[in-house]
């Protein structure tokens, strides 16, 4: 599939929200699909980068189907900055390391978030933010 797609995944102690948006033939991004869904009693123990990565993980097995076999690199979009690390970590309990073998079957590009107040920020590494 030649489209552009973006996920935006988010987590907070309770729940978890995302959306899997493709870029139009006018070059605006449309929402393909949301999901939401509580956390477990178990997942609300996880540490908050597992509750961040385990949101990228979920959303992308129900939109596998979208995303994986794209040869054109699709975004994840998070506000957790240390997800950007957890793709070279070293040492990785069971679970991470189950999570980055499924990871590895997809063509993507973690971009970090800035969260100032309700307004959220795409950091380019370069002079421009994009606001959503």
């Amino acid at each position: 599939m030649g489209k552009e797609f973006r996920v935006k995944a988010n987590a907070s102690n309770y729940a978890t929200g995302g959306v899997l948006s493709m870029k139009c033939l006018d070059n605006l991004w449309r929402p393909v699909a949301f999901i939401s869904k509580f956390l477990s009693d178990t997942e609300r123990n996880y540490e908050i980068h597992d509750k961040e990565m385990l949101v990228v993980i979920r959303y992308l097995e129900a939109w596998r189907h979208f995303l994986e076999g794209m040869t054109v690199k699709f975004e994840i979009w998070t506000d957790h900055k240390n997800l950007e690390y957890f793709m070279k970590a070293q040492k990785l309990n069971q679970r991470q390391a189950r999570w980055a073998l499924y990871l590895s079957r997809f063509n993507f590009m973690l971009k970090h978030i800035l969260v100032k107040g309700c307004k959220r920020e795409l950091h380019t590494g370069t002079n421009k933010t994009i606001l959503w």
